[in-house]
């Protein structure tokens, strides 16, 4: 570990990419892209979408224009798609750097049609139950057509599901019924529905472009079953101190953990302030040479303190896993009340990273 700073995070891209062709196997009829936002899920967008592009992917999914951009330095040559769509006067910097805005309404819709006369290519986002972007589905029907989807550029008609990750919900077979619908009035148009689970649904999910995002980092697109994909991030951090304390003693601020008898304790050089979440005080915990040792008391800033009464190996200058073996990121979300979407995307800056393939 880098005395610099005490914790490495190490992305391992060859994982990243062995993902990528799993999801890309479940629907072979169909293009698999990249969901890459919030800089590549919090793994870094400079290493993550070079190491796609190389796998064979060449559409890739963005949030913001600032991330298009950024996307578009490092891709000259994808198709990059911007899903938060169209911001008031935004069009001239979309077309500089060549990307496509996803238009989820109508005065999208005119704004990008007037400005590019379908010069440049663009997406149409119709909700089919999310309530959050999109055009409502009659609301799009009534477009099929318009002569402003061609004066748009249109190429590509998407939705978003609800509850993919929960194949028997019933929401998924209304969506990918109205979404059908969609495709039908749109004939020329390519179509896009699934996300990482929905890539796991049955066929009718699937259409011609897949958006895989949070499962190419080793995310469970099947909660509840075996995960198919390859873990990408481990997180580890050097043991600064370790102490005894007798029985009654605490530990952390306020006093929220007290030790039940003789205990043995390790402080870690990490904490919130590296994106690791507050919120895994006292339920969530680390490996010390295998061995599971739990969060003591709150999280500080920039120190977590760990009860490694078991781990013998617990030393200073030791080292501790909090991400990474049998703690994968959907583990480290459930014991701080979250998801592994927050734990990814909330990785801080600090770290020494590394890459490896």
């Amino acid at each position: 570990m880098s005395p610099g700073h005490g914790a490495r995070l190490t992305v391992d891209l060859a994982a990243l990419t062995a993902n990528w062709r799993t999801l890309a196997a479940c629907a072979p009829e169909a293009e698999c892209g990249a969901v890459v936002k919030a800089d590549a899920y919090g793994c870094g967008l400079a290493a993550v979408a070079p190491a796609l592009w190389r796998a064979g992917c060449r559409t890739f999914f963005v949030a913001h224009l600032s991330e298009g951009v950024a996307a578009r330095k490092i891709l000259p040559e994808a198709v990059i798609y911007v899903l938060n769509g169209l911001p008031p006067g935004s069009v001239e910097a979309f077309r500089a750097y060549d990307l496509r805005p996803v238009l989820g309404d109508r005065d999208e819709l005119l704004e990008w049609a007037a400005a590019t006369d379908g010069a440049s290519p663009a997406a149409l986002h119709v909700d089919t139950g999310m309530n959050r972007l999109g055009l409502p589905v009659a609301e799009a029907l009534a477009l099929a057509g318009d002569p402003v989807i061609a004066r748009a550029g249109i190429d590509l008609v998407m939705s978003h599901l609800v509850s993919a990750e929960a194949p028997d919900d019933a929401l998924n077979a209304r969506q990918a019924a109205d979404f059908a619908r969609i495709r039908a009035a749109f004939p020329g148009l390519r179509a896009s529905l699934a996300n990482s689970s929905g890539t796991c649904l049955a066929e009718a999910a699937r259409h011609d472009l897949l958006r895989p995002g949070y499962s190419l980092f080793g995310g469970n697109p099947e909660p509840g079953r075996a995960n198919p994909m390859r873990p990408v991030v481990r997180l580890e951090a050097t043991i600064l101190q370790v102490r005894d304390v007798a029985a009654g003693e605490t530990c952390g601020y306020n006093a929220r953990w007290q030790a039940p008898t003789s205990r043995r304790l390790a402080t870690l050089s990490l904490g919130y302030a590296d994106g690791y979440p507050r919120s895994a005080s006292n339920s969530g915990h680390a490996l010390v040479g295998g061995v599971a040792c739990p969060i003591a008391g709150l999280i500080s800033m920039d120190l977590i303190i760990l009860d490694v009464t078991d781990a013998p190996e617990a030393r200073r200058g030791g080292t501790a896993t909090l991400i990474g073996d049998e703690l994968d990121i959907d583990t480290v979300g459930r014991a701080a009340g979250t998801i592994g979407y927050e734990i990814l995307t909330g990785l801080g800056s600090r770290y020494v990273r590394s890459y490896v393939e």
